[in-house]
């Protein structure tokens, strides 16, 4: 990280002095009086006067270079500003202080960025969750926090992590993904994408499912652009992500316990006091808990048009996830009636899947039907099928319609919708 800069000193050393001798100066009491734009202008002006100081040979871009790592140092977050101010990155995982891997376009790679050690990682960690009123450290050594942009942060620390200090970042573009971007990068077909904005304003009820880092939420933001303007949506979320984009939008976040161990404000806590608010569906980011319960009692009691995202690796495997769930609310169902529940409440399973080299596909558009005996019936609409990795080792393979016409089609005509009369054909969509 920077070579020798003329008077004995590394660029690292250079700025760490810098920073000391800022730190020494600063008023720490008048700074957290100043708003962010002037105290960065008015910090810049003393850091230059260091820089001319400590260094007066550093050249023009050498010198912008220090003022800007020792600003982010100060009143930033340290080396991953750089990271930060990067777009085409949208995961940041850190393995202890030495060890930055990024993710850009499904391809993970080890970043150049560094941390000093794992104190100064700490200290960059607790700048973070100070902020949201959270706190890491050996009795509490996981948090889980949301940056300024949105972006989802989790650290776990020592005794925990063994080699130091580790964080997960998941980056979230300013601007939400619409479906014409899923489009463009082959996520689904325009077949799929027409169904998909009809379910929507037909308001049926639907659950995203998917692995981590397969873009449950980002298609759970794109779908959400398809609900009227006029309707009251109540999202609730862990850490606040989604980014819906109509004005009659009531956002509620949980709120994990207080040093004490009290005061936590979980998401089934917050779905019950939803359903009292008059919404007219309720967006839950994703169901981990007891609160799959409440979302199901509250699709089958006119919410209709409810979403919610849930961890799973396909359509089926969703339905025993969501029964798990429904189990951790601690009412002893019946196998049975759970199932009743599950058939009766959900519409449409999305199975999102992140696949071999990086490419994120909608493999399964599945509708949920009603029981046979103990079983739910299921029936896949459209496909993606993987045939092989080409030479890069990504995936590649066809979408599929399965030629299943599903039977809420009659509702979708009754909320106004037109299909092309092809749409359910049994046919290849698109091949990669």
């Amino acid at each position: 990280m920077g070579g020798n800069l003329g008077q004995g000193k590394s660029f690292d050393e250079l700025k760490q002095l810098i920073h000391g001798r800022l730190v020494d100066k600063l008023d720490l009491s008048k700074v957290s009086e100043l708003a962010g734009d002037t105290l960065r202008k008015e910090i810049r002006v003393v850091v230059e006067r260091l820089c001319d100081t400590e260094n007066p040979l550093l050249n023009r871009v050498e010198k912008e270079r220090l003022i800007d790592e020792v600003l982010d140092e100060t009143l930033g977050l340290g080396p991953l500003e750089l990271l930060l101010k990067d777009p085409t990155i949208s995961d940041i995982l850190i393995n202890g202080p030495h060890k930055i891997f990024v993710e850009r376009k499904g391809k993970m790679t080890l970043s150049e960025v560094k941390f000093r050690d794992n104190d100064h990682l700490l200290q960059i960690i607790d700048r973070i969750v100070s902020k949201m009123g959270r706190r890491v450290d050996e009795t509490s050594p996981m948090v889980d926090a949301r940056l300024p942009d949105g972006s989802r942060f989790n650290a776990i620390i020592a005794p925990l992590a063994l080699d130091g200090a580790t964080v997960s970042i998941r980056r979230f573009g300013t601007k939400p993904l619409l479906m014409a971007d899923l489009l463009s990068y082959n996520a689904l077909t325009p077949e799929m994408a027409v169904f998909l904005e009809a379910c929507i304003k037909a308001r049926l009820n639907v659950i995203i499912s998917g692995g981590t880092g397969s873009g449950k939420t980002t298609l759970l933001n794109s779908l959400s652009s398809f609900i009227g303007n006029e309707e009251r949506v109540i999202t609730i979320e862990d850490a606040a992500e989604l980014q819906l984009q109509q004005e009659h939008i009531v956002r509620l976040e949980t709120r994990p316990q207080n040093i004490e161990g009290k005061g936590a404000i979980t998401a089934r806590d917050l779905v019950r006091n939803a359903l009292r608010m008059r919404p007219e569906r309720v967006i839950i980011g994703e169901c981990r808990g007891g609160e799959t319960l409440d979302m199901l009692q509250a699709m089958n009691t006119g919410h209709a048009g409810s979403m919610t995202t849930i961890h799973a690796n396909a359509p089926r495997d969703a339905q025993a996830r969501i029964e798990t769930l429904v189990m951790m609310a601690g009412l002893e169902l019946p196998i049975k009636a759970m199932r009743q529940q599950i058939s009766s409440a959900v519409d449409l399973i999305i199975q999102a899947n992140r696949l071999q080299g990086g490419p994120r596909k909608i493999t399964h558009i599945t509708e949920v039907m009603n029981m046979e005996q103990d079983m739910i019936i299921m029936q896949d609409i459209f496909l993606y099928k993987q045939q092989g990795c080409d030479a890069n080792g990504r995936a590649f393979g066809q979408f599929e319609a399965t030629g299943v016409r599903p039977s809420f089609v009659p509702r979708l005509e009754a909320a106004g919708v037109k299909f092309p009369p092809n749409l359910f054909q049994e046919r290849v969509l698109l091949k990669d």
